[in-house]
């Protein structure tokens, strides 16, 4: 369970278990207020990280082939 502890400026403090961490305020409801239990969901988008991967690969080769 996430709980937000609390706001320090621009971050939201969260609880889970034993443990706190940062997150940015802006990424929560503007509603949500301090004891709120908040749920977040984590995925992994596969077609933005081969995009990336792909713009790394092009800039490394471009790196590597001006040193030559």
């Amino acid at each position: 369970m996430f709980i937000v502890d609390r706001f320090e400026g621009d971050w939201a403090v969260i609880e889970y278990g034993r443990k706190t961490f940062n997150l940015p305020r802006f990424l929560l409801p503007q509603d949500c207020r301090e004891g709120d239990v908040i749920l977040i969901n984590i995925s992994v988008d596969p077609t933005l990280t081969a995009k990336r991967k792909q713009i790394a690969a092009e800039k490394l080769k471009g790196f590597f082939d001006s040193q030559t």
